[in-house]
C-alpha cells in the first residue's frame, strides 16, 4: 500500500489534469485529493465489523459505496476505476493489466461547502439546518424497509453492535478511554436494554427502521444546491438498518461535540416535527451515547495503524478521548 500511495500522489498517474494531489488516511482509507476529483481506496482491514482483506471484497464494496451514495449525492459519485500496474509505477489511468486495488472516484467537493466548515465559520443558519432536516426527513420516511431490515433494531440485535464496540474499545482502556469511563458506560447501555427494551420494539412496530446512510456527521453534508449527503456505511448492513432516530441522532452528537448545543437543539426540533418524533427523548440519548463511542472507537484503531506516523497517532488518540469523554457526559 505504502508504493501505491507513493506513486498515485504523481499527477501524472490520475485520469484528469491536476495541479496537485493531496493524500487523507482514516483507519479504513486512502483518499487521494486532486483538482476537481476524489479517488478513494480501501485499505485491506479486517476489523471484524468491516471486511476489506481481499481483493474481491474490495471490488465489490466500491460498487456497493456508489450504488448507495447516489441515493443522497447522485450527481457526485462517478465510478469505480481499477489501479494498475505500468512500467514499475501504479496508476490510474487505463492501463492494460490485472487490477491490484479499486478506487471510488467522486466529484470533489469543496471544503468551504461542507456543513462542518460553515459550523466552524459561524456561517451556518437556520435556514441551513431546517433544510437539512427536511431533505433528512424525507430520505428517512422514504427509505427501504422490510421485516429484514427492521429485525437490526430489536434490542438483542442492536446489542451486537454494542458489544462489539466494548469488545474492541476495552485494550484502549487507560489510553483513550478512562476505566471508569468505560465501565459506566457500559452499564448504562445493558441496564438500557434491560428496562427499556420495549423502546426498541415500539419503534419497530411504527415502521421507524430503515435502510439508513449510517455515518450522518458535518462532514458528509454538503451546503450546496440539492444538499447532497455523501459517504454512507456501504461495508457492513447492520450499521445501515437502523432506526431513523440512531441516524439523525450521529449528526446532533457531532453538533454538540464541536460546541454546536444550540444549532443541535434547532436542528432536532425541526426534525422530530417534520418526522412525527414525540417522546422519543430517552433513546435518542442512548443513540448519542452509541454514536459518540463509536467515534471515539474508530478513532482509536488508528493507533495501531502502520501507516500513519506518531503525531497523527497522537492526535487521533486526543480525538478519541474526546468523543468517550463526550459519551460520559451524556450520562453523567
Amino acid at each position: 500500500m505504502k508504493q501505491i500511495i507513493e506513486d498515485l500522489k504523481n499527477p501524472d498517474a490520475l485520469p484528469e489534469n491536476t495541479r496537485n494531489v493531496d493524500v487523507v488516511q482514516t483507519h479504513i482509507s486512502v483518499v487521494f485529493i486532486a483538482d476537481s476529483f476524489v479517488y478513494k481506496i480501501k485499505k485491506p482491514v479486517d476489523f471484524g465489523f468491516l471486511d476489506f482483506s481481499t481483493l474481491e471484497k474490495r471490488y465489490y464494496y466500491c460498487h456497493q459505496e456508489v450504488t448507495l451514495n447516489r441515493r443522497l449525492a447522485r450527481d457526485l459519485y462517478v465510478d469505480v476505476l481499477p489501479v494498475t500496474l505500468s512500467n514499475g509505477k501504479y496508476t490510474l489511468l487505463e492501463q492494460k493489466g490485472e487490477p491490484v486495488e479499486y478506487a471510488v472516484k467522486m466529484k470533489r467537493i469543496p471544503n468551504d461547502r461542507l456543513m462542518k466548515f460553515f459550523f466552524e465559520a459561524g456561517k451556518i443558519t437556520a435556514g441551513n439546518l431546517s433544510e437539512i432536516a427536511e431533505v433528512l426527513s424525507k430520505f428517512h420516511l422514504s427509505a427501504r424497509t422490510s421485516p429484514e431490515i427492521s429485525e437490526y433494531a430489536a434490542p438483542q440485535k442492536f446489542k451486537i453492535n454494542t458489544d462489539e464496540n466494548f469488545d474492541q474499545v476495552q485494550e484502549h482502556c487507560g489510553l483513550t478511554i478512562s476505566e471508569r469511563q468505560f465501565h459506566e458506560i457500559k452499564r448504562y447501555t445493558n441496564d438500557f436494554y434491560r428496562v427499556h427494551g420495549d423502546m426498541f420494539l415500539k419503534r419497530i412496530a411504527e415502521g421507524r427502521i430503515r435502510d439508513c446512510h449510517g455515518d450522518l456527521h458535518m462532514e458528509h453534508i454538503c451546503l450546496m444546491p440539492g444538499l447532497p449527503i455523501i459517504d454512507c456505511i456501504e461495508f457492513n448492513e447492520r450499521f445501515r438498518f437502523s432506526d431513523a432516530l440512531a441516524d439523525i441522532a450521529f449528526l446532533l452528537m457531532d453538533l454538540e461535540y464541536h460546541g454546536g448545543m444550540n444549532e443541535a437543539e434547532v436542528l432536532w426540533n425541526h426534525y422530530k416535527n417534520l418526522s412525527g418524533e414525540v417522546e422519543v427523548d430517552h433513546l435518542l440519548r442512548f443513540y448519542k451515547v452509541y454514536r459518540a463511542f463509536v467515534r471515539g472507537k474508530v478513532n482509536g484503531f488508528q493507533i495501531d495503524d502502520l501507516s500513519i506516523g506518531n503525531a497523527e497517532k497522537e492526535k487521533a488518540i486526543q480525538r478519541a478521548q474526546s468523543y468517550f469523554n463526550l459519551a460520559y457526559g451524556y450520562i453523567s
